[in-house]
């Protein structure tokens, strides 16, 4: 296994595996991945709060209300609110790994988070102490929680150069790329006016733009009033260096020991880097993941991450120049094809797909039918049948 992190921590007594120990005996590289905001869901952590009641009760404290009331019944229906979403997804986060460290007894050799979920990686390498962690996030949500009259959306089907390119030819340069999800599944992040104005570039072809739920630009330069004053409340708080490597949002690489304050307030105004993160990992030889925390949106894309890379010889769909009639497109497809009917992807290795619906129209221009599966629309001009469905 190449060692490619060192620092003044890394000889910090753990009960981890060593890279010379891993190599003779042939272990693979464990990393570990946690989730951030967007993955939460009511009833999340319904098993953990009980089993970790002093962590519980530290962290109602620290809150000033129930998290274990606001995870598994949010009575007030804030767990989608910002403030209260990055706490939750941070408890939860750290009482699903105290689990995982207390049925296996091994920690990670590499731990990553996205977004808000960096924050439990740097729990995991020491670098602050669960209640630390805990008020580093509470400041943070409270902070983006504060943000207005900003945008988001995701652009599906799109390379970050064709993004850009579009955005800077419509005069939309305002706009930033905040989260590369994948290499064809990338966020985009401004002023709530300049989002909707990007919405009609990305529904031609093959694009989809998915607006999120949120009323703040975040990973943006709209953040720097956020950014500022995060960077002020770090001036107080004492923080270690990982004693395991942690994989930086911001520079997809390693955190080096004396820039973890710095890397964390850059975070908040700059693009998650999350592909490039997961690429860079995936060129160390036998490397294993495993998302720790709640779902496994992580999980579903590094799997879309592995199937990319491994087709970067395929362009992107390009935007088409004369949109089809989607409708006529639509029918014949429905007439042809019965719903369960499988079928398989001419742009990307899916596998076999099988249609959950009829296709239907969507945006008013695009012919797209929902796969099971994938769980997610696919262009009716992007797919085959296999022989079964002919």
């Amino acid at each position: 296994m190449p060692i490619f992190w060192q620092g003044e921590n890394a000889t910090r007594s753990r009960p981890s595996r060593t890279a010379e120990k891993d190599d003779e005996k042939g272990l693979p590289m464990k990393v570990y991945v946690f989730p951030g905001q967007g993955a939460q869901q009511k009833g999340m952590g319904a098993s953990l709060f009980d089993e970790f009641p002093d962590l519980t009760r530290a962290a109602d404290s620290i809150l000033g209300y129930s998290i274990k009331e606001l995870c598994l019944e949010d009575p007030e229906g804030l767990l989608d609110r910002t403030q209260c979403t990055q706490p939750a997804m941070y408890v939860v986060n750290a009482l699903s790994y105290y689990k995982k460290i207390r049925e296996t007894g091994m920690v990670p050799d590499v731990v990553a988070g996205h977004s808000l979920g960096e924050y439990n990686a740097l729990l995991a390498a020491e670098v602050f102490d669960f209640e630390t962690g805990l008020r580093l996030v509470r400041k943070r949500g409270e902070l983006m929680g504060r943000a207005s009259g900003g945008g988001m959306a995701a652009v599906l089907n799109a390379s970050e150069r064709e993004i850009r390119t579009i955005l800077a030819e419509n005069g939309l340069d305002s706009v930033d790329l905040a989260n590369f999800n994948t290499p064809s599944q990338i966020v985009i992040s401004g002023r709530a006016e300049d989002i909707d104005a990007a919405k009609p570039l990305f529904q031609t072809g093959s694009h989809l733009f998915m607006p999120l739920r949120t009323s703040g630009a975040f990973h943006s330069r709209y953040m720097e009033p956020a950014r500022a004053e995060f960077e002020e409340f770090l001036t107080g708080m004492n923080l270690s260096g990982p004693c395991i490597p942690v994989i930086s949002n911001v520079t997809a690489r390693a955190y080096e020991d004396h820039l973890v304050k710095e890397s964390l307030t850059r975070q908040m105004v700059s693009a998650v880097r999350w592909s490039d993160s997961m690429e860079h990992l995936l060129e160390q030889p036998g490397v294993e993941f495993e998302e720790i925390g709640h779902g496994n949106v992580l999980t579903k894309l590094l799997a879309k991450i592995r199937r990319e890379i491994k087709n970067t010889d395929k362009p992107l769909p390009e935007v088409s120049k004369k949109p089809e009639n989607a409708g006529e497109m639509v029918r014949k497809w429905n007439e042809r094809y019965a719903v369960g009917a499988r079928f398989r992807s001419t742009t990307g290795n899916y596998g076999e797909l099988e249609t959950a619906t009829a296709a239907t129209v969507l945006f008013g221009h695009r012919a797209a039918v929902y796969m099971n599966g994938y769980r997610g629309y696919f262009d009716l001009r992007e797919l085959e049948p296999v022989a079964a469905a002919q």
